[in-house]
């Protein structure tokens, strides 16, 4: 299926490498334009170089470095995204972390942190981004959340930062449909890539993890990047035009929220 994305302009952050790094490939495989970002610049290098490979043809690749937990940092990309790919169609706010456990152990600092990098990134770019899709007549921001902002689950601070995005995906989709902007929120399950959490836990407790894919997961294994990033495609894309201010949730059936 054609998308319709081909030559529209992607921002995808925290893309370096998992969940973004898999929307990049799925949105730059529609012939998309995209620009990944993230705090490592060795680590974009590589990805972009990945991505021209797999790029469909006249699709382009740029990168910039930012710290999304501050305003000049999300400025940086962007402006980076205009100067070097000629506008915005379409944000992928993937950037998220969230420490802390219990909550005489968690601290305000370890709160105001995953406010900072989870939730604000979000706030920060799509303010930013959103003069530059509506001079291209409209677009689509996707917000990455996760099932467990919608139900308990993981840490006490990422189910609160998680929740708190599904609730600004909604009031940004209400406030921007006259602009013809669609804002919709992608909560996965329980994703496994090469570095990422899910990943560094079998790493040190194989039977554990084999225990939770056992007793959590229907489909007896772990969500993959690229699935997720195919939905995030289609969400951001013109075939989903009357879908907007909801959260679709990409699991596996993991979840058991109805």
């Amino acid at each position: 299926m054609d998308l319709g994305l081909a030559g529209k302009v992607a921002i995808v952050t925290g893309s370096s490498r998992g969940l973004g790094l898999g929307a990049a490939h799925a949105l730059i495989g529609e012939g998309a334009h995209v620009l990944i970002c993230a705090r490592g610049e060795e680590a974009l290098k590589t990805a972009a170089a990945a991505l021209q490979k797999a790029a469909a043809s006249g699709a382009r690749v740029a990168y910039a470095v930012g710290d999304l937990s501050t305003e000049a940092g999300a400025k940086t990309i962007v402006d980076a995204a205009v100067r070097e790919l000629g506008g915005i169609d379409v944000v992928v706010n993937n950037v998220g972390v969230a420490k802390g456990a219990d909550l005489e152990s968690t601290t305000d600092a370890d709160w105001q942190e995953a406010f900072d990098q989870t939730l604000f990134p979000a706030v920060r770019v799509s303010r930013l981004a959103v003069p530059h899709i509506r001079k291209r007549g409209g677009g689509a921001i996707v917000v990455v959340s996760s099932i467990f902002g919608r139900e308990s689950g993981g840490r006490m601070t990422y189910n609160a930062v998680k929740a708190a995005e599904i609730s600004l995906t909604k009031s940004l989709a209400q406030q921007l449909a006259k602009d013809k902007i669609r804002v919709v929120s992608v909560a996965p399950g329980s994703i496994m890539f090469e570095g990422g959490s899910w990943w560094k836990r079998q790493q040190s407790d194989p039977q554990g993890i084999a225990d939770f894919v056992k007793r959590e997961l229907p489909f007896g294994r772990f969500g993959t990047p690229e699935e997720v990033g195919a939905a995030i495609a289609f969400l951001a894309s013109p075939k989903a035009s009357w879908v907007s201010g909801t959260t679709v949730v990409v699991d596996g059936c993991q979840s058991r929220m109805f």
